[in-house]
């Protein structure tokens, strides 16, 4: 603590349960009390109290920004933890697929094939990535180490981390999203309540089982091996979130609202041909779309969500609708809306920038990392083909690669025919997933320069390129001056 003879005090509180250093903030907002009586209060007063009148009676809902905790997630599926950091105010951190080794991980099952014939098939596809993805690691590392020999000033240790790291770039293309990792968190006790709810609220029987134990964790106190670690007799008492546990619950809008608008959309773009991949078109990477009526936006928006058509294409179908169509499709999208419950995320329009984006799951996961822009992704699948690294193909390994993508994307038409789900997880990085960027100015700024470093992955430097070059198409003054480096610059010795 410090103070000087103006009475000016900075002051460092340790930390508390976060359901009481919220109560302590907030009383401390609303009284002329020093933060040490704020503290003395709160210790003599029940918080449970506090947070069911204020919190849940009252809805004043930013205290809970006031208590931060750190969870962490082990042992789960790589397409539950895409879900899990599905939230637009989170920090954290997934197991890297670019720097870590996943040849020895274990990959999820979902429990409804379990014992059963489908099991052996999905175990089947996951055993024969998991071998390519063993088989190629050493002669690409061996053709990566020869096309770029160790510098003098390079450490050994170093340089082999680094050659590792860059082949593990080009075999996680064949990892699955049920591929095992592990995700740790530091979240507001406000976002953690959404979590929990949007999890329980999930069509994934997974992320229904992890809202759970999260409602139970958050039930029980920490673990406190640091405390233990520097001679603290006693760890904290204290559950970590039990009363915001106790009311989080599904939610009924977020269960039946994708439901309803992809039936909705089945049955309203039928004969428009946007259920024919073949009928879209030569794909692009990256299309940055022109401005349009907010109307239209969100009717499109809604419709790309629950598709796997571009949004160009859906746009076109839209601009030929009647204003009956639009708010037909809007009334879908909200007539299960309770009093209390958001809008869903495919309602945050008006954005400058809209870049619809086409790329490997893999790379895609780096930028899905990215808060300060909206994001709506499909649904995963296998129908706009997959990628195959560059230096693959440099190293004459491609063939290898592409018959085991080529038997996998079969095989998985097959499982989809048994298990729509257990086919879901079977999905390898490699496949392409479309998702819409809706961003501002600095935005763009932001993710193509940083993106495009040569320290990134080839397939997001290319992304993030192709955002700088059609955003100076259209507006030059502004796309020229964004300071991006060209996909064909490489250093692959830098990390």
């Amino acid at each position: 603590m410090s103070q000087d003879q103006t009475g000016r005090r900075v002051i460092a509180v340790a930390p508390m349960p976060p359901e009481k250093s919220a109560y302590a903030l907030a009383r401390y907002s609303r009284s002329p009390d020093s933060i040490e009586d704020s503290i003395r209060w709160v210790h003599g007063h029940s918080s449970e109290k506090f947070w069911e009148q204020f919190y849940f009676d009252y809805g004043h809902a930013s205290i809970a920004d006031l208590g931060h905790v750190i969870i962490c997630f082990e042992e789960i599926s790589e397409l539950a933890a895409i879900r899990l950091e599905d939230e637009p105010l989170w920090d954290g951190q997934a197991k890297s697929s670019r720097y870590q080794n996943f040849a020895s991980s274990r990959w999820f099952v979902p429990g409804q094939i379990r014992g059963s014939e489908t099991e052996a098939v999905y175990e089947g596809i996951l055993r024969s990535l998991a071998e390519i993805y063993r088989l190629l690691h050493d002669p690409l590392t061996t053709f990566l180490s020869e096309r770029e020999p160790k510098p003098d000033t390079m450490k050994p240790a170093d340089y082999q981390r680094t050659i590792a790291a860059r082949a593990f770039d080009v075999t996680r293309y064949l990892l699955p999203l049920a591929a095992k990792t592990n995700v740790g968190q530091v979240v507001s006790i406000r976002t953690l309540e959404k979590q929990i709810t949007r999890l329980l609220s999930s069509q994934l029987p997974e992320l229904r089982a992890i809202g759970e134990d999260l409602k139970e964790a958050c039930q029980r106190p920490p673990v406190n091996l640091w405390g233990e670690l520097c001679g603290q007799k006693e760890g904290l008492r204290d559950p970590l979130a039990p009363t915001l546990a106790r009311h989080a619950k599904p939610n009924a809008y977020q269960e039946s609202v994708y439901g309803e608008l992809a039936r909705y959309a089945k049955e309203a773009l039928r004969g428009t041909g946007l259920d024919q991949p073949g009928s879209w078109g030569p794909p692009e990477t990256v299309d940055l779309i022109e401005p349009h009526h907010p109307l239209d936006e969100v009717v499109t928006t809604l419709l790309y969500r629950v598709s796997h058509a571009p949004y160009r294409a859906l746009l076109a179908v839209v601009n030929e609708w009647t204003d009956k169509q639009k708010q037909d499709t809007i009334e879908v999208a909200t007539r299960q809306r309770g009093p209390y419950d958001e809008l869903i995320r495919e309602f945050r329009s008006g954005y400058a920038f809209n870049f619809d984006i086409l790329m490997d799951i893999g790379a895609w996961r780096d930028m899905h990392r990215h808060r300060r822009c909206q994001q709506v992704q499909q649904n995963f699948t296998t129908l706009h083909g997959y990628d195959t690294p560059p230096p693959l193909t440099e190293a004459g390994l491609d063939r290898e690669y592409r018959q085991a993508m080529d038997a996998v994307r079969q095989d998985i038409e097959l499982l989809k025919k048994k298990d729509q789900e257990a086919s879901l997880y079977a999905i390898p990085f490699g496949f392409k997933v479309r998702c819409l960027f809706k961003m501002d100015y600095a935005e763009v700024d932001y993710i193509s320069k940083l993106r495009s470093g040569v320290k990134g992955h080839w397939s997001y430097r290319t992304v993030a390129w192709q955002m700088k070059q059609r955003l100076a198409q259209r507006v030059p003054s502004l796309g020229d001056r964004i300071q991006a480096t060209p996909p064909d610059i490489e250093d692959t010795l830098t990390r």
